[in-house]
């Protein structure tokens, strides 16, 4: 059972996570190629002001399968999936795979009714899957895609397999956290020998940690995994500068920063914030809140700017507010809309959409100024997905699910291989060139954010569900 001393489940308000939508769901079945399927949940009243779309959650379902096919047909039991070339690499370490992409795909098959492809993955998972390796796992991906992806399976299944190769797992990564002077957190960990390493690194891999640790110690009643996330984000809050904003990277050592640019939502940074809201939301942590609330002013303060009717945040020099550049990446549209301000949000939400319009695929970096592209290779980037989802149910504006389905219609044109589904080289080309590689989070996140914005599925919680930075569901899952 979740042990509820610290945490308080209580439905988001004043933010795009707070998924204001609930209805009277009703579940159908279907049988497709000889496996137990679920259909498309069908409501049988509006979800809020929303009325689900049946018919395009059947194509991104659809599309989903004819991804997850290539990885099961190429690439299983590996990490990701080279669906061009038919191949397959491992993510975390050469010669170790960890079957990356059927952890992330676990909860999106459940809320998808995809059964019978729940019970092949957990069974995967509790059969082969074994942490005991002697490499080095970077701490910040394993936290929110292995320990993340096991706690959503177990809180889809309930199967306790899953729950203890996660705990394996934490356990395996606490030495980052403890052997650390500071407590923030060393890049890299052995597994096997739970040696440390990488001690400078950016503020996102510092503090991504709080929801999956606090939800792993709620299911175990050990505090030790919350006490260590915490930790680490108090240590980054006491060295923000004077007006009150924070740099990119410290080396968790010395506790000193190693640059001077504060670059607001954009990664490396990105998550640091969206965990400090998710902390309060999740756990009720009023420290977090005020964390937050003090960093959000700041960020509007001194690095908001417009360019026309267009909403952007410079990148400035940390100490003083001075500019240092007018970058931003793709990966900041689902970071800025926590803390209550909707209107912020959308108007950040419209400045990317302008994006989408004048490339049709959304290139990994811009020069907002024009809106010309700094990195022109997009690698399957789930963020304006993920935003689009939350601005819609927590509003309920048809304008948010219009540009999604237009996400989607590029998404399938442009990225679709017989194989799968693979990243763009370069978004300003015709025809547009494509790589070969389908990046394991494409599993936990295009697809679920495009199918929870059109299905309406009861299988999920939409008054009171919270997704991870990496598309986990760690509150709301229904049990089927």
């Amino acid at each position: 059972m979740i042990n509820t001393s610290r945490a308080a489940w209580t439905t988001r308000r004043g933010m795009l996570y707070a998924l204001a939508a609930a209805g009277t769901l009703t579940t159908g079945g279907l049988v497709v190629d000889g496996s137990r399927r679920a259909e498309p949940d069908v409501p049988s009243a509006p979800v809020g002001s929303a009325r689900p779309d049946p018919s395009r959650a059947r194509e991104i379902r659809a599309e989903f399968l004819h991804a997850w096919r290539g990885y099961k047909r190429y690439a299983w039991g590996h990490d990701e999936v080279l669906p061009v070339s038919g191949r397959h690499r491992e993510f975390f370490a050469k010669g170790h795979p960890v079957g990356l992409s059927i952890v992330e795909a676990l909860d999106t098959h459940y809320l998808m009714g995809l059964d019978d492809e729940v019970d092949l993955c957990a069974d995967w998972i509790v059969d082969h899957l074994d942490f005991d390796i002697d490499a080095d796992f970077q701490v910040f991906e394993t936290t929110i895609r292995l320990v993340g992806g096991l706690l959503a399976g177990y809180l889809a299944t309930g199967r306790r397999g899953l729950l203890r190769r996660c705990v394996d797992l934490a356990d395996r990564v606490l030495p980052a956290f403890t052997k650390s002077p500071t407590g923030m957190p060393y890049r890299y960990v052995n597994l096997r020998t739970g040696r440390v390493s990488g001690a400078t690194l950016p503020l996102a891999e510092i503090g991504t940690n709080m929801l999956e640790f606090g939800v792993l110690s709620d299911l175990t009643g050990d505090n030790r995994y919350w006490r260590a996330a915490k930790r680490a984000v108090r240590a980054v809050v006491q060295r923000r500068s004077s007006i009150g904003l924070l740099a990119t990277s410290l080396n968790v050592e010395s506790g000193r920063w190693a640059d001077r640019q504060g670059s607001a939502v954009d990664p490396p940074v990105d998550s640091f914030y969206e965990y400090l809201w998710g902390a309060w939301e999740m756990f009720r942590d009023e420290e977090c809140r005020d964390w937050f609330r003090s960093f959000a002013a700041a960020l509007r303060k001194h690095q908001a700017e417009r360019v026309g009717d267009r909403l952007w945040f410079k990148h400035v020099d940390f100490r003083t507010g001075a500019l240092l550049d007018r970058r931003q990446s793709s990966l900041a549209v689902a970071i800025l809309p926590v803390g209550g301000d909707n209107a912020l949000a959308a108007d950040y939400y419209r400045s990317w959409t302008a994006v989408l319009d004048k490339y049709a695929v959304i290139p990994e970096a811009i020069d907002y100024r024009r809106l010309t592209v700094v990195s022109a290779r997009n690698e399957l980037r789930p963020e304006y997905a993920n935003c689009a989802f939350q601005l819609y149910w927590q509003t309920g504006d048809a304008y948010y699910r219009t540009t999604a389905w237009r996400y989607f219609q590029n998404l399938r044109k442009y990225h679709r291989v017989p194989g799968g589904y693979t990243v763009v080289t370069d978004v300003t080309g015709r025809p547009m060139p494509q790589g070969d590689h389908c990046p394991a989070y494409v599993f936990a996140e295009n697809f679920k954010w495009l199918y929870l914005t059109f299905s309406g599925t009861s299988r999920f919680d939409y008054a009171h569900g919270y997704l991870s930075t990496e598309g986990k569901v760690l509150r709301g899952l229904r049990r089927a």
